[in-house]
């Protein structure tokens, strides 16, 4: 089952750096957390706003890191990363702080230039969903490994 992907990053219709590292089944993986969050299953209930919502496998934590390799294992030609941060915001009519959760999505180009988005968790699974679609199409329709049973990210190897 296909896996192995690399994300071609454009910035203004001009290549901006290559990612990957077999992300595939990690891009499906997330995509299916972020919605899952917004539900209010697992820990992210305890946010009461959706937009809030993100998987919490830990509280202000990266949800991926993608960077391209060669097959000899040198780094470069870009990175691809998500962090989550937690962000207090000052109500004035209620004179209290509240926090709020957001993911800031980074993206390096292979010349060292930067971008930053900062997204709700609405934004992210738009963004996710949109990255899965875009790679499954590229598979003829095929989806981005599961691997049911074994292999990438089920924790089994064989």
């Amino acid at each position: 089952m296909p896996y192995e992907i690399t994300l071609e990053l454009h910035r203004d219709g001009t290549p901006y750096g290559s990612v990957g590292e077999r992300c595939g089944w990690l891009l499906a993986r997330l995509a299916r957390g972020v919605d899952e969050a917004r539900q209010g299953r697992g820990a992210a209930r305890r946010w009461t706003d959706p937009d809030d919502r993100f998987p919490d496998e830990e509280p202000d934590g990266e949800l991926f890191s993608f960077r391209y390799r060669t097959r000899t294992g040198l780094v470069g030609g870009g990175e691809l990363r998500c962090q989550l941060r937690t962000i207090p915001v000052w109500q004035p009519g209620s004179r209290r702080w509240r926090l709020i959760r957001r993911a800031y999505v980074e993206a390096w180009g292979s010349t060292g230039v930067g971008m930053r988005a900062v997204l709700t968790s609405a934004e992210l699974s738009m963004f996710m969903r949109g990255l899965v679609h875009e790679a499954e199409g590229c598979l003829e329709g095929r989806e981005l490994a599961r691997n049911p049973g074994e292999g990438a990210g089920t924790g089994e190897s064989r």
